[in-house]
């Protein structure tokens, strides 16, 4: 179920951040279907918590894919977005994630390494072994965490941020994510989600500079709770 100003599912707030886990269906910013993204609603529930006028600042510091859940994290000042901004470029952000695939992987663990080139037509990109043109270079982490009956989780950790990620490179070992339709799994998931969840974030507050580490609870559903 996508967000609402009122169901806003809140890990984190002070003046300068906001953490939600965000929802499956939810847009993180504007795009050409018109929906309303999450930037807006989170803007909604700063201004009625706290009686704000006018127009309420909220900077956009990183994005999930739309059928993705889990941590996203919003600026709420100026200072804050340049900050979190430059921590990301910096890579003194930890993002670790948990995926769910029926292929269970050759290796427990693993490093992936690939060149990925993006197909604005299509929206999806595609995983070489060697760099081609247009192509950028991709490293993950993975391990086994636990393995179920038909599926297994994998743990995931980015060494670069490159789009569809961790979607393409699982899918490039024979592991896409299960509802993962684009990427090879063999059927969608009926809320149109996928089994990848932004689960834990690890930073320096950029104002504060206090030690921040979130966890984001899994989406109440079947295969997640068997997980946990």
């Amino acid at each position: 179920m996508a967000s609402t100003a009122t169901n806003l599912n809140i890990l984190f707030e002070d003046n300068h951040l906001i953490v939600v886990n965000k929802q499956s269906g939810d847009i993180v910013q504007g795009d050409k279907t018109g929906d309303k993204p999450l930037s807006e609603i989170v803007k909604e529930y700063i201004k009625n918590k706290y009686n704000k006028p006018g127009n309420v600042f909220l900077g956009v510091v990183h994005r999930l894919d739309r059928p993705t859940t889990g941590i996203i994290v919003f600026a709420r000042t100026s200072k804050s977005l340049e900050r979190f901004n430059k921590m990301l470029r910096d890579k003194t952000v930890n993002k670790t994630y948990w995926a769910i695939v029926k292929q269970k992987p050759k290796k427990k663990q693993d490093t992936l390494i690939g060149y990925l080139r993006k197909n604005p037509k299509n929206n999806k990109s595609t995983s070489y072994s060697s760099e081609i043109e247009g192509s950028k270079k991709a490293i993950l982490h993975y391990k086994i965490l636990k393995s179920l009956d038909n599926y297994h989780l994998l743990e995931v950790d980015l060494e670069t941020g490159r789009h569809h990620q961790i979607r393409c490179q699982l899918a490039s070992i024979g592991c896409p994510i299960k509802g993962d339709l684009k990427y090879g799994f063999n059927r969608s998931n009926k809320d149109a989600s996928i089994h990848l969840h932004a689960r834990k974030i690890k930073f320096t507050h950029p104002v504060s500079k206090e030690e921040i580490e979130i966890t984001a609870p899994t989406p109440n559903e079947v295969i997640w709770n068997l997980c946990n």
